[in-house]
């Protein structure tokens, strides 16, 4: 269980804070001085280095949106530069990109920030470079809306790049490419002109995520003993829209919790929350319960020091008992953490900590990101490319490198592991420094 802080304030971070920030700017010039387009997006090092991995390019709005993050926080006006100048030579591929789930990662970190800038007047009011920015945006979230699969009974879902059977947990952080495409007056046009509302496909994949993909502790199947734990995904019937059982790409299994997939549940549930309530729409209850439920599971079931091993039931944890009582060990023989979750996560318990005035949900995301903005997890080595280090990508597949010496995957880092500490950050900057609060659609 996490070892909550209960005197860490926004402001106690900051130190930390103006250190990530430092060595955050030497590692995006090393990326981006050494990474060459053709061989597609950066995903995860390999002894240090940015190295890429063909499976779906999700990840190439987390290389450009880190430098306007940069710029966002620091006012280094060669970070917006070079953060502007990718996403206008690089991105429009994403933005019409049918074949994924992830227009919200990839789309929202780039034009939607450089949108957001704007529209704080951080950088200058310019009619065309606003509209260009406008029309990315609504064009995403419909092109991302219209992957979708219906359920029995009513509602759907956007299908993941397994196919229409396939629900992923990952998806509700992405949904915020609806919600931007909404705000902004989008519409998705269906057969015979029919105008399909983003909202309501929002919500209607929300409700499947919260309903399918997270469990409550209620029986639904032998393991659901649990209140709060998730499932990468759920597969459904396509000839009759049924839910049929709960599976797991990137997990141990589908009867245990994959931690990153936890902590975009986290989020994504937060994040849609803090949507409805400043746009004077009354969020459904399944949201609320939702985050609740992961964040309170996050809370009991991670580390004292905030950060989790990569899957709560990954077999090497019984080599390792009583894991959840101490700290993490990031070079222990049998099982590797993923920071990136920690990452995501704690904006997470921050978001939901706001919306419900808890402190124990604000404290606890302040704890996580004490200790991940800083060593053993924030890198400062020039020679590393990597700013937060000890995140996996995907266990099962071994896809993760593994040092000489070493027997799991250890001091590593990976794209959205980078963004989310970059943006867990600026968050906690803003709010520190007393700034506009940090939301997703400006």
């Amino acid at each position: 269980m996490i070892n909550i802080q209960t005197s860490l304030t926004p402001a106690a971070l900051l130190p930390a804070i103006q250190k990530l920030w430092s060595a955050s700017a030497a590692k995006i010039r090393s990326l981006e001085d050494a990474w060459e387009p053709s061989k597609g997006a950066p995903v995860f090092t390999v002894n240090g280095r940015y190295t890429s991995r063909g499976w779906t390019e999700w990840t190439q709005g987390f290389q450009f949106g880190a430098s306007i993050l940069q710029f966002d926080a620091t006012g280094e006006e060669w970070f917006l530069q070079q953060g502007r100048q990718r996403t206008v030579s690089l991105m429009a591929p994403h933005i019409t990109h049918v074949g994924v789930h992830d227009h919200g990662f990839n789309n929202v970190s780039t034009y939607g920030n450089l949108l957001r800038l704007m529209d704080e007047g951080r950088i200058p009011e310019n009619e065309w470079e606003r509209n260009f920015y406008v029309l990315a945006l609504q064009c995403t979230g419909a092109v991302q809306a219209a992957r979708w699969s219906t359920i029995k009974g009513g509602g759907g879902y956007i299908y993941s790049f397994n196919g229409p059977h396939s629900l992923f947990v990952d998806t509700i952080r992405s949904l915020r490419a609806l919600a931007v495409s909404h705000k902004l007056g989008h519409v998705l046009m269906g057969e015979n002109d029919q105008k399909i509302s983003l909202l309501d496909r929002l919500l209607d994949h929300a409700r499947a995520t919260a309903q399918f993909n997270v469990f409550y502790g209620e029986g639904r199947d032998s393991y659901d003993t649990l209140n709060g734990r998730t499932v990468h995904e759920v597969v459904f019937n396509r000839n009759d829209g049924n839910a049929r059982c709960p599976s797991s790409q990137q997990g141990y299994s589908p009867f245990t919790t994959w931690t990153r997939g936890l902590a975009w549940a986290m989020l994504g549930f937060a994040e849609q929350l803090e949507f409805f309530a400043a746009h004077h729409l009354t969020p459904p209850d399944f949201m609320l319960r939702a985050a609740r439920a992961t964040c309170d599971f996050y809370i009991a079931h991670t580390p004292t020091c905030g950060v989790p091993y990569w899957d709560t039931g990954a077999p090497g944890l019984a080599h390792l008992p009583n894991h959840n009582d101490k700290p993490a060990d990031p070079y222990n023989r049998y099982e590797p953490v993923d920071s990136s979750a920690a990452a995501i996560g704690a904006q997470g318990l921050l978001r939901l900590g706001k919306l419900t005035g808890e402190a124990n949900y604000t404290q606890a995301g302040l704890t996580v990101a004490n200790t991940i903005f800083a060593e053993p997890y924030l890198s400062t080595d020039a020679n590393h490319q990597g700013l937060l280090l000890h995140a996996v990508y995907h266990r099962p597949n071994g896809w993760d490198y593994i040092p000489a010496g070493q027997t799991v995957p250890n001091g590593e880092s990976c794209m959205w592991g980078d963004y989310h500490a970059r943006e867990l950050a600026l968050h906690i900057q803003r709010l520190a420094e007393g700034k506009p609060y940090l939301t997703f659609w400006g």
